[in-house]
């Protein structure tokens, strides 16, 4: 599939999303990751950048917390999210899996969201997505 990464989409930033052997590129610098919690149905998000490398795990946040969730002890509880700063190096890729428990990945950019489905425009179902920075 590393071949499939190949693709380059217009000029700056861009996460290149691949599954099933389709590549979709999407030309955003910074967007959230969110999904429900498959066993406690709660809602958790996470802040990425893409630089030219790389992804950057910026904020992580979850409204909750129980099991295999549980925020770590620098968490502070704001609006109803536990919130943190992850200190974790930038990520080459990041490979999302799909249980099918609990919905869909959504990627946010500029106040929406929309489903891995949707961006691929056919259903991804437990299909594994990789995402990675995909810079000219």
């Amino acid at each position: 599939m590393a071949a499939a990464f190949a693709q380059r989409g217009g000029s700056g930033l861009s996460v290149c999303l691949a599954s099933a052997g389709v590549v979709k590129t999407l030309s955003i610098a910074a967007f959230t990751l969110a999904w429900t919690h498959s066993i406690e149905k709660t809602d958790w998000q996470e802040d990425w950048r893409v630089t030219p490398q790389a992804l950057e795990l910026v904020q992580a946040r979850v409204k909750g917390s129980g099991a295999g969730m549980e925020p770590p002890p620098e968490a502070r509880l704001i609006d109803g999210w536990f919130r943190w700063q992850p200190k974790r190096a930038a990520l080459p890729e990041v490979v999302l899996g799909n249980s099918g428990a609990a919905g869909e990945w959504r990627l946010c950019s500029d106040g929406k969201c929309r489903t891995l489905s949707d961006i691929f425009g056919h259903p991804v179902g437990t299909d594994v997505t990789i995402m990675r920075a995909c810079n000219p």
